[in-house]
């Protein structure tokens, strides 16, 4: 099964439909009648695309168990077909699209095996996916022009070149896989008025977005919070929130990180943990979402806000 325990918790939806058709008007009406030998079709196709949503990972092999927090079947009756809606929801960190095709289907099967006793010419002619949300693509944002971004590196060992930089090369990685384009990149020790220079050298260019890897911890030389906050205009401490929510889900030390993100200016800084995995992790858990900061920001300089 693919790994999807570095995809952030969202709600998904998908709707799903299947379309049985008949060879006669008659067998419509003996459905709508509830005179079909085997009983209601409609309430036991209703029962059964419930049970097929619900056991969609144990049929098909790549498919995660996941909350099942809502689904809902419903018929639409024809002059010779029924067509089954399914429709499903969850808050997960996958999507719902084939629990709501598997739900269809299954429906459409029921009816099927139900009305073939009194109609040899019924058939499932479709089945297919009408729509789905959430997850990242949901929440990607389109610019007017490339987000720009800087990432400085603060660390010791790295600015002395006892150490190799990696999780600032990760950073680069993931902004690029984002369309995000690199402006700047630099390495500073652990030194407050240092890092404070810098990031406010980058924001005076107009950068969109400044991100900074390192400090963020509990050691003594671990000063970045105090060289970025007095330097922010406003805080925004939602971002960092969620970044430790995520990362506590993950690893109890996310408990400990101490980063801060603001606005300075236009420009959005985030600090990121120096280890390579803390700030993978706080990527994953913040982008693309908090590019839509940088939209705000785009549409009030557009309007003259």
């Amino acid at each position: 099964m693919i790994d999807i325990t570095y995809k952030p918790t969202t709600l998904r939806e998908a709707t799903a439909m299947a379309l049985v058709t008949v060879s006669d008007a008659a067998t419509i009406a003996a459905l709508k009648e509830k005179r079909v030998p085997k009983g209601d079709v409609l309430e036991s196709a209703r029962v059964a695309a419930l049970f097929g949503v619900k056991k969609t990972h144990e049929l098909i092999p790549d498919c995660h168990p996941l909350p099942i927090e809502h689904a809902e079947c419903t018929f639409a009756v024809g002059e010779q077909e029924v067509i089954v809606t399914m429709r499903v929801r969850t808050i997960y960190r996958t999507g719902v699209e084939v629990e709501a095709m598997h739900g269809a289907s299954v429906a459409a099967l029921t009816i099927y095996d139900m009305l073939k006793p009194i109609d040899k010419g019924v058939a499932i002619t479709g089945i297919k996916l009408v729509e789905k949300k959430g997850g990242k693509s949901d929440w990607k944002d389109r610019f007017d022009a490339p987000v720009n971004a800087a990432v400085l590196v603060i660390s010791d060992s790295v600015a002395s070149g006892k150490k190799e930089d990696k999780a600032g090369a990760a950073i680069v990685d993931r902004l690029s896989s984002l369309g995000v384009e690199l402006g700047a990149q630099a390495i500073v020790a652990d030194e407050p008025e240092a890092i404070a220079a810098q990031v406010k050298d980058w924001a005076a260019l107009g950068l969109d977005l400044i991100l900074t890897t390192g400090g963020t911890g509990l050691s003594p030389r671990d000063r970045t919070p105090e060289a970025i906050a007095p330097i922010l205009d406003r805080e925004v401490p939602g971002i960092m929130e969620a970044a430790r929510s995520y990362g506590q889900e993950r690893m109890p030390w996310a408990m400990m990180s101490r980063g801060v993100a603001g606005m300075i200016g236009r420009t959005l800084v985030i600090t990121l943990p120096g280890s390579t995995r803390g700030a993978q992790e706080t990527m994953d858990a913040l982008f693309p979402f908090v590019l839509h900061v940088i939209k705000v920001q785009e549409h009030a300089f557009r309007h003259g806000m």
